[in-house]
């Protein structure tokens, strides 16, 4: 297994939308570890942590988002120390 660890910032149409609730929905199919918050700027951060190609397909399906999102960006900062999830979850952050 090769771990990565990733901090992905999602820009555009990201909040109401249900993304967060979307985004852990789709994480729960992936054995990754994480969590995804609302940020003060319109934007929502993802870390997600794991096998790297299993993390690169978690930011694949990021890229579409769910219905109502409209993804115009996302940064993505890679890292490669684990920061001690078990888990995926809904983080709120303020």
């Amino acid at each position: 297994m090769s771990f990565v660890g990733a901090t992905i910032n999602v820009r555009g149409l990201v909040q109401g939308v249900g993304f967060r609730y979307w985004c852990h929905r789709k994480a729960q199919e992936f054995p990754i570890v994480g969590y995804v918050a609302n940020l003060p700027d319109g934007s929502v951060e993802v870390v997600a942590e794991g096998d790297r190609g299993v993390v690169e397909d978690f930011i694949k399906i990021l890229r579409v988002g769910p219905t109502y999102a409209d993804i115009s960006d996302l940064k993505i900062t890679w890292y490669e120390k684990p920061r001690g999830y078990d888990k995926f979850f809904i983080a709120h952050k303020g």
